[in-house]
């Protein structure tokens, strides 16, 4: 069987992966690892995958499933199906414009898209290029001033919900991006050549983003470091703003600018899901961002059955990590989650191929769940539970 990198490039996508290997051949590398690649040795990274891929659904059959439905309500909103489109940093390196992009594929399949502060696209441009504002997603900052202007930011466009990141309190060490240069030693004046050659190296990436797709800066930050001009200039203080001192105290604080429905994203603990709860939140991420932070902790497959057990009943429990497919949407589903957040998935299509890619995507994850609804016997999303899977020496349903 041909390797990925052996496909060739005349052949359709049928998959996120497939979409995965077109970013890969049309992105500088140092873009592709920043998507593709975790924290340390990239261990729970890849469990996010494995551990989900070891799930198994109980397939049963001769039911009524001639009528399925995949629509749900989380945090107060509507869904077309249990997909939502989770922040991306950086996206609008990879595809021009990539953010609006995005949004417009998701607003178009009836799922969210959710805004990320480090985004190059600014929440204005997005919410005024779709008919559904985005999801804004947020870091408890320290410059709160700034935070405080954000949130402002998202209510004045009509974001209906704030995703609030708590797993960022340091960032992990991703030695992709430092082999790629772009921490590091980055500075330093052979590491900007070999940037610079990566970049030369992919003129079809200068032609659409680099050129077609400026301003390349943060567009939510653009007031905090006056005078950038691209994404490096807004590194430093970016990195600044992490605060290791955010307690569940500070919850308080955002729901005193916030008053609409708040995710929290980034709990593996059933214990952290019980104090999101407790501190006002509508809903809960299990989330291990990706992979992209502290490594050798669970996959998100592996913490998400506990975190539900704890606060299911109180909150909406959704998850992200993994997800390559509906099949795994299902899973995630029956494992305890109400809906599940995509990023690396929509990330890849857009490099590999724009909106049109990310809709292409988001189809072949409603066709997926169709299939699996059918298969395991539910006529609908709100009927998946533990009895979905198959459990070795259980029998039958």
């Amino acid at each position: 069987m041909a390797r990925d990198r052996d496909r060739p490039l005349d052949l359709t996508p049928a998959t996120v992966l497939d979409w995965r290997e077109r970013a890969r051949r049309r992105l500088p590398r140092q873009m592709f690892d920043y998507i593709d690649g975790g924290a340390y040795e990239e261990a729970t990274m890849r469990a996010n995958v494995t551990d989900l891929g070891e799930v198994l659904l109980n397939q049963v059959v001769m039911r009524d499933v001639s009528v399925r439905e995949q629509s749900c309500r989380v945090v107060g909103q509507d869904l077309s199906m249990p997909v939502v489109l989770g922040p991306v940093g950086l996206a609008g390196m990879f595809a021009t414009r990539a953010e609006v992009q995005a949004a417009e594929a998701a607003g178009n399949a009836g799922v969210p898209f959710v805004e990320s502060t480090v985004s190059i696209c600014g929440i204005e441009e997005v919410a005024g290029a779709v008919a559904y504002p985005p999801w804004f997603q947020l870091y408890v900052m320290r410059d709160r001033e700034y935070a405080e202007g954000l949130i402002a930011r998202a209510k004045a466009v009509g974001s209906p919900v704030l995703v609030l990141t708590v797993d960022l309190a340091v960032v992990g060490a991703r030695h992709r991006d430092t082999r790629n240069a772009m921490v590091g030693e980055g500075h330093s004046g052979w590491a900007k050549v070999r940037r610079a050659l990566d970049l030369l190296s992919h003129p079809g990436w200068i032609g659409r983003v680099a050129i077609g797709g400026k301003p390349l800066t943060f567009g939510n930050l653009e007031e905090a470091v006056p005078g950038a001009r691209r994404p490096d200039d807004f590194k430093d203080w970016v990195d600044a703003q992490f605060d290791p001192a955010v307690t569940w105290e500070d919850v308080a604080w955002v729901r005193e600018h916030w008053d609409g429905p708040l995710l929290i994203k980034g709990i593996l603990d059933p214990e952290d899901a019980r104090r999101a709860a407790d501190a006002g939140a509508d809903g809960v991420v299990v989330s291990n961002h990706g992979g992209r932070q502290l490594d050798s902790v669970p996959s998100t497959a592996t913490a998400l059955p506990a975190v539900a057990r704890a606060v299911g009943e109180r909150i909406d429990v959704l998850a992200d990590g993994g997800v390559r497919t509906g099949l795994d949407v299902v899973k995630m589903l029956a494992l305890g989650a109400k809906a599940v957040m995509v990023g690396r998935a929509w990330a890849w299509a857009v490099a590999g191929g724009g909106e049109a890619a990310v809709t292409r995507m988001l189809e072949g994850l409603r066709s997926d769940i169709d299939v699996a609804l059918a298969l395991t016997g539910r006529r609908s999303v709100a009927e998946l539970d533990e009895s979905s899977l198959y459990r070795p020496g259980s029998g039958p349903e």
